[in-house]
């Protein structure tokens, strides 16, 4: 009888929880309303969607009036970027450059480079070897030609966290410049709250919690201009035309509940789990480094380990890992089929060789510790082999 799929990919998505299921299964089964219709089932599919809205908001600190429901974290960061972009250039024509981090996810980099045919111009700023912008490197952009600053929380490949956003957003206030953070990954598994981070624009999504995929959300500062990526009936307040998902979005306000109440005992419990990982793997596979490790624990979310085995193949390891039974990842899931090197491992000084050579293992609430005695039980063997060696 083979051994039970370890999944150490719980940042590409989470097993959705069963208590989300239990909530979502009515709005599958059963009769779900158009929530813009006035009667009786309308109103209950809307009443639905604000008790979603108001679980959601209270995760990051927010108010739910300033919670736009979208599609997933892409679409979020879409309409933070692009929409504020443009909403900012409205407002002043001179306001066109558009700044990102050579550490973002690939869909806040696709969406500021998208705004160079529009007459925008896009702006990529260096980063440390941890995954942070290089000191100084944000601010020089901080004046009357920059209309947005998107600068990531927590990275999805290291799970370095960004700790220079407050003072980044008040300066960023002083100067007239929109803030956003894709805090997508950092959602559920750190305590994130708006106020604190004072930033203006904030995205998330439920897949990354244990809610279901196709349900996101981008909070937007009391104030803070957009243009709507689509128009259409005048859902979320003109924010996001479309008729709301109200099965996935009961979804993403059962987890966002189920992770305000647990994420305390959960973080521990995962935290736990990677660091023994990490010590394993360092104790059993020569010359193994982990990434982003520099700042201490403190200064990474506790969920994810990004192992570099230099000299290994990283598509041959993960393929190897793939028949043993585990699921892992080269890094972001978004880039996943190409044979390009990871653009955000190449940003913090990973030779190419390197960058090929690196896998991203990464913990939820489902994991325990016969996964990671799994993983350390095949992984000396599978990289020696991935390597050139003989298992």
């Amino acid at each position: 009888m083979p051994d039970p799929l370890v999944y150490a990919d719980h940042h590409a998505t989470t097993p959705v929880r069963p208590e989300v299921t239990e909530a979502m299964l009515p709005w599958l089964t059963g009769l779900t309303a158009n929530p813009s219709s006035v009667h009786a089932p309308g109103r209950a599919a809307r009443r639905a969607v604000e008790e979603a809205r108001e679980k959601v908001a209270r995760l990051v600190g927010a108010s739910p009036r300033e919670i736009v429901f979208t599609s997933g974290g892409t679409e979020s960061v879409v309409l933070a970027v692009r929409g504020a972009a443009l909403a900012a250039r409205e407002a002043d024509p001179g306001r066109r450059r558009v700044v990102v981090t050579a550490a973002e996810h690939a869909s806040v980099r696709e969406a500021a480079l998208g705004l160079s045919p529009l007459g925008l111009e896009p702006a990529e700023v260096p980063v440390d070897r941890n995954g942070r912008p290089r000191e100084g490197a944000l601010e020089a952009f901080l004046d009357r030609g920059t209309a947005v600053v998107s600068a990531i929380l927590a990275s999805n490949e290291t799970g370095v966290v960004f700790r220079g956003l407050p003072p980044l957003s008040e300066r960023a206030r002083r100067a007239g410049v929109v803030v956003h953070t894709d805090a997508v990954q950092a959602v559920g598994k750190v305590p994130v709250d708006v106020e604190a981070l004072g930033v203006d624009l904030l995205s998330l999504s439920a897949h990354k919690l244990g809610g279901p995929k196709g349900a996101g959300a981008l909070w937007v500062r009391r104030g803070v201009k957009l243009v709507p990526l689509q128009k259409g009936g005048g859902q979320e307040r003109g924010r996001r035309g479309g008729t709301e998902d109200v099965a996935a979005i009961v979804g993403f306000g059962a987890a966002a509940g189920i992770v305000a109440a647990r994420m305390a005992a959960e973080t521990a419990a995962v935290r736990r789990l990677r660091d023994r990982f990490e010590a394993g793997l360092e104790a059993r596979v020569p010359g193994a480094r982990v990434n982003g490790r520099e700042g201490g624990s403190a200064d990474r979310l506790p969920t994810v380990t990004s192992a570099t085995f230099p000299g290994a193949d990283g598509e041959v390891l993960l393929a190897a890992l793939d028949l043993a039974g585990v699921a892992a990842s080269a890094g972001s899931a978004c880039a996943a089929g190409s044979t390009a090197p990871s653009r955000v491992l190449l940003a913090l000084g990973l030779s190419p060789g390197d960058a090929r050579a690196t896998l991203r293992f990464s913990f939820g609430w489902s994991s325990t510790d016969r996964d990671v005695d799994r993983l350390l039980e095949l992984l000396p063997a599978l990289v020696s082999r991935a390597s050139g060696g003989r298992a």
